[in-house]
């Protein structure tokens, strides 16, 4: 079973906390806005701890060191693909600019021989809660609840 682990970045705004999700790369989900969106993480391998892992795929993913501060834990989830989920919520203010994301590669178009690369995230965003479950990878919406629970 493949573990991912991430942080969820959140601050507060006058409508209430504002997440940082990331919309992911490649071809798959270019012309996608809903269920396309997702919290900066990545997988990890037994004898990893998923919170070492969450700040390391957050470098990896975003090109910039993790935010330090007090995490909030948000749990585990399962996405539909079978994959747990664990992350942790983190304040901090991060400029949407500032990312230089990670890439990976694959064959594209299909069975052309071609390998291409592309970002992990092509783009980074911030979201009202509202918005954010109205766009985010369905099961990671549990985070978004979440993380109200803790919100003032």
């Amino acid at each position: 079973m493949k573990r991912s682990a991430g942080l969820l970045l959140f601050r507060p705004s006058d409508d209430g906390p504002e997440v940082l999700l990331g919309h992911m790369g490649g071809p798959f989900f270019a012309r996608r806005d809903a269920g396309a969106w997702t919290v900066p993480k990545g997988e990890y391998e037994p004898g990893e701890s998923a919170w070492d892992a969450a700040r390391r795929e957050f470098r990896e993913e975003l090109g910039l060191p993790p935010p330090d501060g007090e995490a909030i834990e948000l749990g585990e989830v399962r996405q539909t693909n079978g994959k747990i989920v664990t992350a942790w919520a983190v304040a901090a203010d991060l400029d949407p600019a500032a990312i230089v994301p990670g890439t990976f590669r694959m064959e594209w178009p299909p069975r052309s021989g071609r390998l291409r690369e592309f970002p992990e995230l092509d783009r980074v965003a911030w979201f009202g809660l509202e918005r954010a479950r109205e766009v985010i990878v369905k099961a990671q919406a549990a985070f978004l609840d979440r993380l109200a629970e803790h919100s003032p």
